[in-house]
């Protein structure tokens, strides 16, 4: 990623697809096979969002025997296995799992080509699957999605909300936003705002409490702890005339949502350190108080990662367009970058 934020790089995809005489021609890992029938495909997804292989044939319109038979057919062609089988459910084999998000993506522009040559006014349609950080979703995303869709009315959204990291590469996702250094040397990544922490605590907690003078005063106060990346963040940096101070803090709560924490500031239960753009109403509003003004906390990136360049459908790559230049007008993100 460059120092702008924006990716420098294109990955290829372990898997490419490519129109064939009698079908699909696919290469994964320099290996070659034939992929006879793109349904073949289709089902493999089905049964993995139903996890059961009757209800992958109803979606398809197809007798079980068939779509066992069309299951049998992929993993032939494959020379692996995608599915084990139990006489209740399948789950997909890590062979399987690994195809999974490939052919989503695959299916999902075969589908954009077709409604875009069948139409002659084309317009964005079927779903964008986006993963993005729980308190940002909540607190900035929402409205901005809600535009989106009103203007584009045959358009889906799946959002999954959640502070864990996405494998863009294997998980069902088109877009994953996250904070941070990306750090999957095969994803794309492109830069979407830079955003600072901040320290801060809401007018309940002040009264009670008062307010740190310096970062060394955090070890006599409260702080609310949340996990970034499994990893528990209670080393809180910060910034003043280029010289930084490292605090390591303590509390008497943590949580693996972000979002919690945030609640638990609101409601004067300790001091808060986090993104500045989760917390912009808030602190316009007076809800939340900035403390500690002459230092400034740590640089942190939002970026929207994606498992390819190469297979990204129009109605993706219009929603990141949406949200960059929304992200754009932020007076705040323009300041801090």
């Amino acid at each position: 990623m460059g120092d702008d934020g924006s990716a420098t790089a294109y990955h290829s995809l372990p898997l490419q697809i490519s129109p064939g005489r009698y079908g699909c021609s696919v290469s994964m890992s320099n290996r070659s096979m034939k992929i006879q029938n793109v349904e073949d495909l289709r089902l493999l997804v089905e049964a993995a969002r139903t996890g059961s292989l009757t209800a992958a044939a109803q979606v398809l319109k197809v007798t079980p025997a068939t779509a066992s038979s069309m299951l049998k057919r992929l993993e032939g062609q494959l020379g692996t296995r995608l599915f084990e089988r139990s006489t209740r459910s399948i789950r997909l084999t890590s062979q399987g799992q690994n195809l999974l998000g490939y052919a989503s993506r695959a299916l999902a522009l075969i589908d954009e080509g077709e409604a875009q040559a069948l139409s002659e006014s084309f317009t964005l349609s079927g779903m964008v699957r986006v993963a993005a950080p729980s308190d940002l979703a909540r607190s900035v995303l929402l409205p901005w999605f809600n535009e989106f869709l009103a203007a584009n009315p045959a358009l889906r959204l799946g959002l999954s909300v959640s502070d864990s990291v996405h494998d863009v590469l294997r998980a069902p996702v088109d877009v994953a936003l996250r904070y941070g250094a990306a750090t999957d040397p095969s994803a794309v990544v492109r830069g979407l705002a830079t955003t600072r922490r901040v320290l801060c605590a809401s007018p309940r907690y002040l009264e009670r409490f008062g307010a740190p003078r310096s970062p060394e005063d955090l070890h006599r106060h409260n702080c609310l702890i949340f996990e970034l990346r499994s990893t528990r963040y209670v080393d809180w940096r910060f910034e003043r005339d280029g010289e930084w101070a490292s605090v390591k803090v303590a509390g008497d709560r943590e949580v693996d949502d972000a979002a919690i924490a945030h609640q638990w500031a609101l409601a004067g239960e300790g001091l808060l350190y986090k993104s500045e753009l989760d917390l912009i109403h808030d602190l316009a509003s007076g809800q939340l108080v900035r403390l500690l003004p002459q230092w400034r906390g740590e640089h942190y990136p939002l970026n929207a990662v994606f498992a390819s360049n190469r297979f990204m459908p129009l109605r993706v790559r219009s929603l990141v367009d949406f949200l960059a230049a929304r992200l754009a007008e932020v007076p705040m993100l323009k300041a801090s970058a």
